[in-house]
């Protein structure tokens, strides 16, 4: 295949692992921000989103030539505004040439001929204004690229060269998680990047399956099963059921199915009688007790798996315990992925949780449509117990932040000071997250209705210090924090949200 030379400015189609193909505009890139081992790539900025990515050159196409043939093969409703977006942007730059024209520089003489370099207000760096002549990039020699195709997208039928992916436990490709605040044109992209650095030292930069394009997300034609139905499967099966998935829900109450029938959901009796209707199975449960029962107990999942049958444990649990589901279901020749969800109910309901899977990598990439519909996020982490004990870290890591905040807000109280003011600086200082904001809100308006409930927040404390116990590390961080979860539970909290861990210090 012929070369295309494209340089900074270039309007351009950015095919990215399984993403359909997404208009985009060479930028240049941060000057902090490395480019990527392989082969020949360009930065690009996505219209429509606030995303940005390493994209190999074959994996670009120019933007003029294959609009028609793109239009045809995606109808999303983000994407058609993503066109839209480039449509807006062209005239805008086509008026700004109008206007400049016949005009030379201060000494009469006339400006020379020069492709035209479209940049806006959003631009990542004015040197994208340079003159092209200076240097094209299709010319130089950036790093090889890792980005990878993970698997083909609704844009499958437009040809893009790919390479073999190699075996790595991790996504291979670049791309900048979409986030819920517009980012300013001046934050590091680099700093936005989720990298992960394996024993051998090799690098992976996790792929965001951002619901910038959840609009063009083309469902699975297999057969999906969801077990349990509370705060975080509600929101999941929901998605799922929006993006077109089929799919058969079960839960242990079963008039929490209702709701989602009427969706278009079907309808199962037993766990097993649902595994052995659907070639994918996910579960959301409480604890390991529940997820154990689901499996095993009577008229179980595992009654229902047959050779070539997924399921995939989205509960946080144990790591022990992902080991057992893992060992049951593949002994009748089933295929396990866990896949716990980091987030809340309202992430849920958005479909932006973040995933963490790990097990067999084929089922991951089977529900490759899934996680889009669910997520904007997800990693694959390796043999199966990964994901858990990344899950239970990170869980650790918040229930002790949330209570730390918590003991903040009553000493300030306690020391004649206003909670609000406290909460206003801390607001605009290195702390300030949406998760600090709406959390103590909720705490000073007395507002607890569960997000996340504060009963699974101490249960992942507990398992997380046992595991560091089994790995003879220390957590006393952790430690002192359970204790006080325990105590708001005795102060019964259990089914509040996590944020009622501050009753227990007013109590």
């Amino acid at each position: 295949m012929a070369t295309v030379h494209l340089r900074i400015g270039d309007l351009v189609w950015g095919k990215l692992g399984r993403y359909p193909p997404w208009p985009g505009k060479i930028v240049s890139p941060p000057k902090d921000l490395k480019k990527p081992r392989g082969k020949k790539c360009h930065f690009v900025k996505f219209f429509g989103t606030e995303d940005h990515a390493w994209i190999k050159v074959e994996q670009l196409k120019p933007y003029h030539a294959h609009k028609e043939e793109m239009i045809k093969i995606n109808k999303g409703k983000r994407f058609q505004q993503a066109v839209d977006a480039v449509e807006d942007f062209l005239k805008k730059a086509k008026g700004k040439e109008q206007n400049s024209d016949g005009k030379g520089d201060s000494k009469g003489k006339k400006t020379p001929n020069k492709p035209l370099k479209i940049l806006d207000e959003d631009d990542e760096d004015l040197s994208a204004l340079k003159d092209p002549s200076e240097k094209d990039l299709a010319d130089s020699d950036p790093e090889p690229s890792t980005i990878e195709r993970l698997g083909a997208g609704p844009g499958s039928g437009f040809k893009w060269e790919s390479s073999p992916v190699k075996d790595d436990p991790h996504f291979h490709h670049f791309l900048l998680s979409q986030s819920e605040k517009p980012a300013s044109s001046m934050e590091p992209i680099s700093k936005r990047l989720k990298i992960i650095e394996e024993v051998t030292g090799s690098t992976s930069i996790q792929a965001a399956d951002s619901t910038a394009i959840n609009g063009s997300i083309t469902p699975t034609d297999k057969r999906i099963g969801f077990l349990g139905l509370g705060l975080m499967g509600s929101g999941i099966v929901s998605n799922l059921l929006k993006m077109g998935h089929v799919v058969t829900v079960w839960n242990r109450t079963a008039e929490k199915c209702d709701l989602f029938i009427q969706e278009g959901a079907r309808l199962g009796r037993t766990p097993a009688e649902v595994a052995s209707m659907c070639d994918i199975t996910f579960s959301c449960v409480s604890d390991p007790k529940a997820a154990r029962d689901l499996v095993l107990g009577p008229s179980g999942v595992l009654q229902g798996i047959r050779p070539g049958k997924c399921y995939v444990e989205m509960s946080t649990v144990d790591p022990e315990t992902i080991t057992e589901l893992s060992q049951v279901i593949t002994s009748r020749g089933g295929r396990f992925l866990e896949a716990p969800v980091a987030g809340s109910q309202q992430l849920s309901n958005d479909g932006m949780l973040v995933i963490l899977a790990a097990g067999d990598r084929t089922v991951y990439e089977d529900c490759s449509s899934c996680f889009q519909a669910m997520g904007k996020t997800s990693f694959f982490l390796g043999e199966a117990g990964n994901a858990a004990r990344m899950m239970l870290i990170l869980n650790m890591v918040q229930g002790s932040f949330m209570a730390t905040i918590a003991e903040g807000l009553t000493l300030a109280q306690a020391t004649g000071q206003s909670q609000q003011t406290f909460l206003d600086i801390l607001c605009q200082g290195q702390m300030a997250s949406t998760f600090v904001d709406q959390k103590c809100q909720n705490i000073l308006q007395g507002n607890f209705k569960p997000d996340y409930y504060l009963k699974h927040i101490q249960k992942d404390l507990r398992l997380a210090i046992s595991m560091g116990d089994m790995a003879n590390h220390p957590t006393p961080m952790a430690a002192a924090a359970n204790e006080v979860y325990k105590r708001a539970k005795a102060l019964d909290q259990s089914d509040n949200d996590i944020s009622a861990v501050y009753r227990a210090y007013i109590h």
